[in-house]
């Protein structure tokens, strides 16, 4: 019933650029997003409260200029548990952020994963999104993965994974991190679900006997 009242949302939108002329992308963009609705294994409303709580912890942290200014943060949230990475100049800067995540409505964990250090310089974060998007371009390839269902945040060389698996998918997915160019760490922050193993195994094709 949720994911229903989700993609009714989207037929206003559909709607609104039919009269404008526009009913291609219209429908393209619908259809997209209820596949990524379908697909994802959060349910529709822990995905529309994990870009709440991104953008609310953004406005909490920009209310605080000087803090803000003091510090290169990241919040990634999924399933409602935050990933907080970055760099702080010093511990009271990154415990005043840390409090200002666990403030923000919804968040059920928070992973402090920020670095007491002076921000990273563009050169650095421009590497970083280079690796995340190899690493995810190396899980799309793996036929027993989906990058729906993990998210990819990497913070000076470190990459970190996130997202609803199996242990096995898990340790297929930290495997390919692995092996990627430029990563120098990989900290697994999944949720692993034993019902995702059996799912997997039911899934799975069954082998052919010698007559077959």
């Amino acid at each position: 019933m949720k994911i229903r009242s989700h993609l009714m949302l989207l037929i206003p939108l559909v709607t609104v650029f039919l009269f404008q002329g526009c009913a291609p992308v219209a429908i393209t963009g619908a259809t997209t997003a209820v596949s990524t609705v379908a697909a994802d294994r959060r349910t529709a409303g822990a995905m529309v409260e994990d870009q709440a709580i991104e953008v609310k912890s953004r406005l909490a942290l920009a209310d605080r200029k000087e803090l803000n200014d003091r510090v290169h943060i990241n919040f990634t949230s999924f399933n409602t548990t935050v990933l907080v990475s970055g760099e702080a100049p010093t511990e009271e800067d990154r415990q005043a952020v840390i409090d200002l995540v666990k403030n923000v409505e919804k968040v059920t964990k928070v992973h402090d994963e920020i670095s007491i250090a002076a921000p990273s310089s563009l050169l650095s974060r421009s590497a970083d999104t280079v690796i995340s998007a190899k690493i995810k371009a190396k899980l799309i390839a793996e036929k027993d993965l989906s990058t729906l269902h993990i998210k990819v945040v990497t913070e000076n060389g470190v990459s970190y994974l996130m997202g609803l698996v199996s242990e096995e998918e898990g340790d297929i997915a930290t495997e390919v991190a692995r092996r990627t160019g430029g990563v120098q760490k990989v900290v697994k922050l999944f949720e692993y679900r034993e019902y995702l193993r059996k799912q997997n195994e039911e899934e799975e094709p069954a082998e052919e006997g010698p007559g077959g």
